[in-house]
Formats: C-alpha cells, sequence, structure tokens
C-alpha cells in the first residue's frame, strides 16, 4: 500500500468502523507456522524474516496507532505441520498473547484453528488461497497466490520452449499438494501441453523410485515437482539425474538449489524452472516493491540467518507490511477496521508491483491479491528471474478451466468443506474418486 496524505488518512478513517483500540503495553502477532519438520523451510526462514522486520520497526519507534506508538511483539508456536499442535498453538497465542494479527502458512493446520480465529476476529493470514471461503471473513492471503502463481511459469516455458511438448507431474494428497496439481493440470492444458503422467503419493514419503520411476518411463519432455516439499524436491532432483534425465524440470519451489548444484551438476541444474526469486536479483531493482531496497533485507537475512533463505523468508514480512501500513490509516489495531483499509484505502502494492483483490469465483470471497510474479530459472548455478507473468491476464482467459480442474480434484472451496463435515472421513484419495 501507499502512503497517503494526512489529511486522506483522516478523511478516510472517519468512513471506517471505530473500535476501541483496548492496548496493552505492545501490539502482539502471532507466527502459527512448521518451524521444524518436513515443512520447516516454509516456516523457520519466514519467521526469521519477521524478526529482522521486527526489530527493524521498533527500532524506528513501532507502530503509530491513533497518534501514539506501540512495540510491536512477535510470539511464534511450532506446529510442524500437524494440525493438533496447530489448534494448541492457536489456542495460546489467543487467550494468552491476545495477537492482532495471526501468520500462518495455511492448509492442513489451518482447518482445525479456522473456526476459534474466526469466532474471535482474529485477522489471519495465509499463503494459501485455497483456505478462503465465505465462512473466513478475517483470513486474508495478501501475499502469496499459492498455487495460483504457478501459472506463470508454465506460460512462460510454453513460450521460450515451444519444443517441449509433454509433461508429467506429481503431487503430494494432502491441501499443499492437491490444489497445485490442479493448477498445473489447467495451466499445462491451457499451454497445449500433453499431460502423459500424474503421480499422487502419500505427504510422508521421502522414497522418490515410486513417484519419479512412473513419470520418467512416460518418456515426457518436462518433469513438474509440483508444490513438493524440500526434503522431496530434493530426492526426486537427484534421483532424476541419477537416472539421466535430460529434461526439462519444473517446481513450485526449489529452496537450497545450491546444494543440488554441488549434488547433481550445473549443467544438469541449468534452465530448471520456479517461482522464487533470490532477492539480489537485478530485475527486483525495477519493480514497485513492498521494500525499498530488497537486496538490503536479502543481505541482512543471509548475515543473521546463513544458508537459510527459502520460499517464504519475505513473503510472511510482505504481509506484515500491508498490515502495519492497514493499522496506521485505520488508527486501530482492531481485524474489521484494518481489513476495511486493506479493502478501501489507496493502491495496494502486492510484492511485486500492483495487485487486486480476487477470489469470489473460485473460493467463494476476494481476499487474495493477485499480480505479476516473477518466473525463475537457474542460470549457471545461480536462481535469477527471466520474466514476470500476469496472474489476472491469465485467470481473465482461464479461470473456468481452473475452475474445473479445481472441482475435479475436490478443492473447490465448498467441496472441502463437505469433505470436512462431522463423520466424514474421507482420504485425500477418496475425495479423488
Amino acid at each position: 500500500m501507499k502512503t497517503t496524505s494526512f489529511a486522506h488518512q483522516l478523511t478516510a478513517r472517519a468512513a471506517l468502523p471505530r473500535l476501541s483500540v483496548g492496548m496493552t503495553e505492545s501490539v502482539n502477532i502471532g507466527f502459527l507456522g512448521p518451524l521444524s519438520g518436513r515443512v520447516e523451510s516454509w516456516g523457520l526462514p519466514g519467521l526469521n524474516g519477521c524478526r529482522i522486520w521486527e526489530d527493524g520497526l521498533n527500532k524506528a519507534g513501532g507502530v503509530l496507532v491513533g497518534g501514539r506508538r506501540y512495540p510491536i511483539r512477535i510470539h511464534s508456536y511450532d506446529c510442524g505441520y500437524n494440525p493438533d499442535r496447530a489448534l494448541e498453538g492457536a489456542v495460546e497465542l489467543v487467550q494468552k498473547h491476545n495477537v492482532k494479527l495471526m501468520l500462518m502458512l495455511g492448509g492442513d493446520t489451518f482447518a482445525p484453528v479456522q473456526d476459534l480465529l474466526m469466532r474471535n476476529k482474529v485477522l489471519t493470514s495465509t499463503l494459501l488461497p485455497t483456505d478462503l471461503s465465505p465462512d473466513t471473513p478475517y483470513l486474508i492471503a495478501p501475499s502469496e497466490a499459492h498455487p495460483i502463481q504457478n501459472v506463470t511459469g508454465v506460460t512462460w516455458l510454453a513460450e521460450n520452449r515451444p519444443e517441449l511438448k509433454t509433461v508429467a507431474l506429481c503431487s503430494q494428497m494432502d491441501l499443499l499438494g492437491l490444489p497445485t496439481q490442479a493448477v498445473y493440470r489447467a495451466a499445462f492444458k491451457a499451454a497445449g501441453k500433453k499431460i502423459l503422467r500424474e503421480v499422487q503419493y502419500d505427504a510422508r514419503s521421502m522414497d522418490p523410485g515410486p513417484v519419479v520411476d512412473p513419470m520418467l518411463e512416460s518418456g515426457a519432455d518436462i518433469l513438474c515437482w509440483c508444490s513438493s516439499y524440500t526434503p522431496m524436491v530434493h530426492a526426486m532432483t537427484e534421483y532424476a539425474y541419477a537416472k539421466g534425465f535430460k529434461g526439462q524440470i519444473i517446481s513450485c519451489t526449489m529452496d537450497g538449489y545450491g546444494k543440488l548444484v554441488e549434488r547433481t551438476s550445473e549443467e544438469f541444474m541449468e534452465g530448471v524452472l520456479f517461482q522464487f526469486p533470490d532477492f539480489d536479483d537485478p530485475l527486483l531493482r525495477e519493480k514497485a516493491f513492498f521494500f525499498n531496497q530488497p537486496h538490503t533485507f536479502y543481505e541482512e537475512y543471509n548475515r543473521r540467518f546463513p544458508g537459510t533463505w527459502s520460499a517464504v523468508s519475505w513473503e510472511y514480512v510482505a504481509i506484515l507490511d500491508i498490515w502495519h501500513s492497514a493499522v496506521e490509516k485505520a488508527g486501530s489495531v482492531e481485524s474489521p477496521s484494518v481489513l476495511a483499509a486493506m479493502k478501501q484505502l489507496g493502491h495496494v502494492t502486492h510484492a511485486f508491483g500492483h495487485a487486486e483483490w480476487w477470489g469470489e469465483e473460485i473460493f467463494g470471497i476476494s481476499n487474495a491479491l493477485v499480480g505479476d510474479w516473477p518466473v525463475v530459472t537457474i542460470q549457471e548455478g545461480r536462481a535469477r528471474i527471466a520474466g514476470f507473468g500476469s496472474i489476472p491476464g491469465w485467470l481473465a482467459q482461464h479461470s473456468n478451466l481452473l475452475k474445473a480442474e479445481m472441482a475435479a480434484l475436490g478443492q473447490l472451496w465448498h467441496q472441502r468443506l463437505e469433505s470436512a463435515a462431522p463423520g466424514n472421513e474421507a482420504s485425500a484419495r477418496a475425495v479423488l474418486g
């Protein structure tokens, strides 16, 4: 969000609901995410980034609310991507710390906390817009449009590598993997690519052979790892290398790609495509950005937390930045006022430039920000942005196709609510028919 004039802020605040701040000494924020376990790379690096943001804001005097400044305090809880632990953490963060914003990865860990957070009107963020539904009015996805941003990578690949005609893809059977499989299905079909093989596997699996072998046997030009977790991405990539695969690899994330370059070869990893850049990328200097100097954040992050940069190191910070701007415009930390400020005030700047609120057609509520998204390829051993693609532009042409593929895998909001209803013991495989 761009900063507006003080007079504009006063005028806008008058139109927003006025709720008592009810401040204690600090404004508390909750971080409920996987800080250990197989999904750690999508949680802990995000908390690391938040610590940099927290320290910087507090050194500048804290958050300005109604003419007074208050320090920010981020309270974390490691749920390890376990639904039961997520509920325990949500109870602690809400009841003990009275958090005004809850940062989450989402997916399987959001479902058990939904009622608690929405009933208490806790503004909650997710990196997965597929968590959204009409029953989640205080849930927002203002940072990552996972997995919809992956359409930009497929579109770029179709335009720049037209000789690649066929694809085999795989996904784990959970609320991170299944929506991604649907999105990649839609993206490849929209691009005119033929899907030769799809493999679904248990999210707890660490054995790449049963997953990659049938993909290789299909003879596909492209192997797509969808949103597999980092340990499995590494295992499958190394397995494909050992088996002599010479084609194109595409994946939502490629965290720790440097280790893969070392374990395979620079030649093998050349051109591997994913969706998350390093922040020292030269092309980020040319984008309107929520950080004034993204490369400075990247340097500070690597100084304080060396070797841990991942796809989410900046994403939770992007949410905090948008929240901070909305709080100061609303003059309140209460969810209705902050959410109204996000929706009603000024120009919204997403991580990579202009963005718009979207989602009602697929999720039943327009609480996701979508805009441009980078396409990243490995070039001479380094991740480099190859271009930017427009998510809204793709949706304008192919939203019906996306909706059909989401429906086929049971991932539309009403389907997910039905499958989660009491007494329904359907597994992910059962949902798939």
